[in-house]
């Protein structure tokens, strides 16, 4: 088995779309009308799916087989509630550089600031949230201030 891509089912695509080429510093690599963008890079493919084109544009797609609600009413999935399971990770070499990138792009509601936890390594990371409110986590190398992670939270 190889894994296709990950892929988001997605309200607002176009806001979507906006969100990710900025984070990712890449535009769409390939799009399906306003049905699915991707985005390929180092070997993967992140992809967003516009959960509201399937019953917008019904002349636009055809569905055969057997209809489960569960998997495939993708407009009420994308107007779930996020429930925070999914995380995307990402890493970069040099922690505060993307956070800063990321923070000056103002394209979050969500940012948090650099964290640390270690269970057998040190582990340093920031978190945002898509326009979905997925989780982003990027990791990657830091070297803390004198003092800055003396507390710890629980």
């Amino acid at each position: 088995m190889h894994l296709g891509s990950i892929y988001l089912i997605v309200n607002d695509f176009e806001k979507s779309i906006i969100f990710y080429e900025k984070l990712l510093q890449i535009p769409v690599t390939k799009r399906n009308m306003n049905r699915f963008a991707m985005f390929e890079f180092d070997g993967i493919c992140i992809a967003l799916m516009n959960g509201h084109f399937d019953v917008e544009n019904p002349d636009k797609v055809v569905h055969k087989g057997d209809y489960s609600e569960y998997f495939d009413d993708m407009n009420s999935i994308a107007l779930a509630p996020n429930s925070h399971k999914f995380v995307l990770n990402f890493w970069d070499e040099d922690l505060l550089r993307e956070y800063e990138r990321v923070r000056k792009l103002e394209i979050a509601d969500n940012l948090t600031k650099i964290k640390y936890v270690c269970n057998v390594s040190p582990y340093y990371y920031f978190q945002l949230t898509d326009p979905d409110g997925n989780v982003i986590e990027v990791t990657g190398g830091y070297t803390p201030r004198d003092g800055e992670f003396d507390i710890a939270f629980s």
